[in-house]
């Protein structure tokens, strides 16, 4: 039995399939390093060189929701290409707009063009779409039961970049004060490189195309166009409950996450905490967030989705006890934001995964840019909201609003698991 990609190269053998599972996920964590680290420098400074443009820092926070945006509009026409042509052509595409989008907030911040600045930022955020959609890539050729592990293990890949990203952001400032543009934009001189880097990766060592691939081995596969259309994609979330469940676990997890995470730094201020401190704190979340994704994948392979899922609901409503009761305790916020960053692992991956079994293989892509859009939509107006919430009410209140959040998610995850055939260990590989 032979998978041909579709475009006139060699068959992939069966037998072969595990070493070109270790081929892909290689490069798929070769390319998120490059991407994460890209997004991480950019991201560190988007809002100072947005306050030096605007000349006001009531306007510094547009520049990372217009990343946000962009991250949530680009995934359709991105999932879309993928869907037709296979995930190397979405990804390079992807990582392309990043690059020029990284080089429109340079040539912005030269000019002085708060507006144009802005629509840079936007195509920035291809590049976040981009490492997002990395992790489908990696469960495309993966086994039913270790699609978790695949995932996770890409995920983990964002961590080197998330950690050096804020590191060379000072050398990479210095690197183009002789060019007359603000030290800040140097971050994305260096952020287009890193983007420009992966999009090579990609196109030269992503063969064959994991997607494809994938498709060619299913056997009765829905081969038409209409069957990996995005029509085909959003009908199969609609008629599948746990692809309803997935769904709205990430959207969920990363809600709470990014609005929460968001304003943390300004309740630490208002108690008193140093700067150094704050980074500390955020550090620790990150960490959370990133490093212990292949135990997350582990427990869901093992556990089953729908067990993680529930760990992350517990992870983030504990998080939110103790991010929201600290007050003054910084170590105990420096533990809820820990927290927070794990239970978004756990809801990550876990939904991830779960998403991935519960779709017909043809409408996958698709689906997996649906739940892109929806996880950054949601994100974009929790984080939105989350300012307005702090400004007229509490930090308190924020997290209360977040774990709130967390009931929906709740029932529909008891639901799911009161049903036959869904007990411990089987969702995991239902769809095999």
């Amino acid at each position: 039995m032979t998978a041909v990609e579709g475009t006139g190269r060699a068959p992939v053998a069966v037998a072969d399939l595990p070493a070109l599972r270790r081929r892909v996920s290689a490069v798929l964590v070769a390319s998120q390093v490059l991407g994460g680290l890209g997004v991480a420098t950019g991201v560190a400074l988007a809002a100072v060189l947005a306050k030096e443009v605007s000349g006001t820092e009531s306007l510094s926070g547009l520049a990372p929701t217009a990343t946000v945006a962009g991250t949530a509009v680009l995934s359709v026409p991105l999932a879309a290409l993928m869907t037709a042509r296979g995930r190397r052509p979405g990804l390079v595409l992807a990582y392309l707009i990043g690059a020029a989008g990284a080089v429109v907030v340079v040539v912005a911040a030269a000019v002085g063009n708060f507006p144009l600045l802005l629509v840079g930022m936007a195509g920035f955020g291809a590049a976040s779409s981009a490492n997002l959609q990395a992790r489908f890539a990696a469960a495309d050729l993966a086994e039913p039961s270790a699609r978790a592990r695949a995932i996770s293990n890409v995920v983990w890949a964002t961590t080197i970049g998330a950690v050096l990203g804020p590191n060379i952001a000072a050398p990479a400032g210095r690197s183009v004060s002789a060019l007359g543009v603000p030290e800040a934009s140097g971050a994305f001189v260096w952020a287009a490189g890193a983007f420009l880097l992966s999009a090579v990766v990609v196109a030269v060592l992503l063969r064959p195309d994991p997607l494809l691939t994938a498709r060619a081995l299913e056997p009765g596969a829905d081969t038409s166009a209409a069957g990996r259309s995005l029509r085909a994609g959003i009908a199969a979330v609609a008629a599948s409950g746990r692809a309803r469940l997935a769904l709205v676990t990430v959207a969920v997890a990363h809600t709470a996450m990014v609005s929460v995470m968001s304003m943390t730094p300004v309740d630490l201020g208002h108690h008193g905490a140093s700067i150094d401190l704050i980074g500390l704190v955020i550090s620790g979340h990150i960490a959370g967030m990133y490093a212990f994704s292949p135990v997350m994948g582990r427990l869901a392979d093992r556990l089953g989705r729908l067990g993680v899922i529930g760990l992350s609901v517990g992870l983030l409503a504990v998080s939110a006890l103790l991010a929201g009761t600290a007050g003054g305790r910084h170590a105990q916020t420096a533990a809820g934001l820990f927290l927070l960053g794990l239970g978004w692992s756990a809801g990550l991956v876990s939904g991830s995964a779960l998403l991935t079994d519960s779709v017909p293989g043809a409408a996958r892509a698709a689906a997996q840019g649906l739940s892109d859009l929806t996880m950054n939509t949601a994100a974009g107006v929790g984080g939105a909201i989350a300012g307005l919430v702090v400004a007229r009410a509490s930090y308190g209140w924020l997290t209360l609003g977040a774990a709130l959040l967390l009931l929906p998610l709740s029932a529909l995850a008891l639901c799911a698991r009161g049903r036959p055939g869904h007990g411990r260990g089987t969702d995991a590989a239902e769809a095999g």
